[in-house]
């Protein structure tokens, strides 16, 4: 608590403004800040007890302004287990949003098909999740300030705003579907076999993030939304070698839909 404080007291020192919804951009996504009036811009390194982003395309800002009519902080890039990071580093500036004040928090990732029916650049809204990362964010003693010890899980991606979503996408004729996000440690890409493997566990997309992030709002009971680029797919028959700049760009094809259905989203709050 008292490092949240300090970061959040930092924060305020450098914009007053209390942000109403908080926004995660993933891998690839980092372009929805073109759509927001910038306020203010704070470097991960300058804020007290922040991580700080070790991954091509996360810039490493928090950004505040306003998207539409609402007030916005942003993460220009996240982090991550594989870069090193404890599972509560990695989910620290959630919390720090939390206290700065918003109401929502809305997280996008780059991700990986499981699902036949998905193709490259399409969009998932994530109903559920499965949590194959090896550690927890809420481990260890219970912040009781900000949450119960044992949290329900049974809504973890509020269903109202999944049905927003949706709607926005079919009015927009956005292709998006609706599914089951399976979060793994990485860096690694799955063989073959874990692809199956994570299916047959009922999966339609993997990545490397977001369910930290997602298990430590739910904790506060701070309502969420996450959403998926599918980067590359990994269905039998479909899976090939992939780099680092075939994720970004197949991200960039989508990144405009997903900034307009996150834009008409938060309008609809």
């Amino acid at each position: 608590m008292k490092r949240i404080s300090e970061a959040v007291s930092f924060i305020q020192s450098q914009f007053a403004t209390t942000p109403r919804f908080g926004i995660i951009l993933g891998t690839g996504l980092g372009a929805l800040v073109n759509e927001v009036d910038i306020k203010h811009t704070i470097d991960y390194q300058d804020i007290p007890h922040f991580p700080v982003s070790t991954v091509e395309s996360h810039s490493g800002r928090l950004i505040f302004g306003t998207l539409g009519a609402a007030d916005v902080v942003v993460m220009q890039g996240r982090f991550h287990y594989y870069e090193g990071y404890d599972m509560k580093e990695v989910t620290f500036p959630v919390r720090v949003m939390k206290v700065l004040g918003i109401e929502k928090l809305f997280i996008s990732n780059a991700a990986g098909s499981l699902n036949p029916a998905y193709g490259l650049s399409d969009l998932m809204v994530i109903n559920d999740h499965i949590n194959l990362q090896p550690e927890n964010p809420l481990r260890g003693a219970n912040l009781d300030e900000l949450g119960p010890r044992f949290p329900d899980m049974s809504e973890a991606y509020d269903p109202i705003m999944v049905g927003q979503a949706m709607e926005l996408a079919r009015e927009s004729k956005i292709p998006c579907h609706q599914g089951v996000y399976v979060s793994v440690p990485g860096p690694c890409l799955e063989t073959v076999a874990e692809y199956k493997y994570l299916r047959v566990l009922g999966a339609d997309a993997v990545g490397m993030s977001t369910v930290p992030e997602n298990l430590v709002a739910r904790h506060m009971d701070l309502p969420c939304f996450a959403i998926s680029v599918i980067t590359d797919l990994g269905v039998p028959g479909k899976i090939k070698k992939i780099s680092i700049e075939q994720v970004i760009a197949a991200a960039k094809v989508a990144e405009p839909r997903m900034t307009l259905l996150i834009k008409d989203l938060i309008a609809k709050q």
